[in-house]
């Protein structure tokens, strides 16, 4: 299963059997919003903290995508999820309610990649029938904890991000119908010694390129491998530094689409979002949303989700450390019915 030095290949193909994602209502209000399963007309839910909100995020989009796939959650062996609460807390939490047996991750942004490539290969290798991997993340609980409350007022620069408001899950499968996961390049955590915490961008991009160049090394392929290879969430900034490394490192992306999700939930006319999004939610509600829609109607047949993570915390922060970040690879393709 190994493949050169960081890289899985699936050689049985797990199934992403169904998805569910659920987002807030200004994510509701973006390009993408038709992708969404939920879309909420509150960001509180209907709770009386940030931090419930969020964790009430996951549980519906596991809880969705569980019976969107037509099992009971006693059904499910394992989930896989985290998110960017100090210790876990929205996923821990929504795993005691769920009551399946939890594996807890934190890649922070590229948890959503993390805890899929962990999911695949726990199906791929017998350990499981089905897995549940998932992430969520919460602009408001997410701004208290790493910056400045919301109701703080502070101005943002030009390079800030938008936290997601949202939740993605994904429940991998032996057998079924779906789009399949054939391959995952694990990360290295890169440090470029930023440590501007409003400029995560610039922070993950070098992490972005140096997975997306070890993918390719691994497997032996180029960019026109993919229909499009998207990554996670690094926003205007990020995705100009990224794309001007690729050039500098010879990676020919113009074989193929080179997206980012943090570009493509918002409307950067109409929603001022500064550079664009970040967060957990980022990537999974726009891969497990809008990404493998595509892919179901047959726009797309092989794509590279590979999302970007700043490994900071408040206490890093604080104490004037810089942020390493770290950037996990999935090969998606189309599939038929696996047995």
């Amino acid at each position: 299963m190994l493949k050169g030095h960081q890289s899985w290949i699936f050689e049985n193909k797990p199934v992403i059997r169904s998805t569910a994602t659920v987002v807030g209502p200004f994510e509701g209000r973006g390009p993408l919003a038709e992708d969404f399963d939920i879309v909420h007309g509150d960001s509180t839910l209907g709770q009386d903290s940030w931090e419930k909100a969020e964790r009430t995020l996951i549980e519906e989009a596991a809880k969705l995508a569980i019976e969107s796939g037509g099992l009971t959650k006693e059904q499910v062996q394992f989930y896989i999820g985290g998110d960017l609460m100090a210790q876990l807390i929205s996923s821990s939490f929504a795993a005691r309610t769920l009551s399946i047996p939890f594996l807890g991750v934190f890649g922070a942004c590229s948890t959503s990649m993390e805890s899929l490539a962990l999911a695949s290969m726990i199906v791929n290798s017998g350990s499981a029938k089905f897995a549940l991997a998932g992430t969520c993340s919460h602009n408001s609980s997410a701004e208290k904890q790493f910056r400045y409350p919301t109701e703080y007022g502070s101005q943002k620069p030009p390079t800030a991000q938008y936290t997601v408001t949202g939740a993605g899950a994904a429940l991998v499968s032996s057998e079924g119908e779906g789009p399949v996961v054939t391959s995952a390049t694990i990360g290295r955590v890169i440090d470029m010694g930023i440590t501007d915490p409003f400029n995560m961008g610039a922070a993950m991009a070098p992490a972005a390129v140096d997975t997306i160049e070890a993918h390719f090394r691994d497997l032996g392929v180029e960019p026109g491998h993919y229909d499009l290879i998207v990554t996670g969430d690094l926003a205007k900034v990020g995705y100009e530094i990224a794309s001007e490394l690729f050039r500098k490192h010879n990676i020919p992306m113009d074989q193929t689409e080179y997206s980012d999700c943090g570009m493509m939930i918002y409307d950067y006319e109409q929603q001022m979002v500064q550079s664009g999004a970040s967060g957990c939610a980022c990537s999974a509600v726009v891969t497990y949303g809008h990404l493998l829609k595509r892919m179901r109607k047959g726009e797309l047949k092989r794509i590279l989700v590979v999302a970007t993570g700043a490994l900071l915390s408040p206490i890093s922060y604080q104490q004037g450390e810089s942020i390493p970040c770290i950037a996990h690879a999935v090969s998606i393709e189309a599939g038929g019915v696996s047995s």
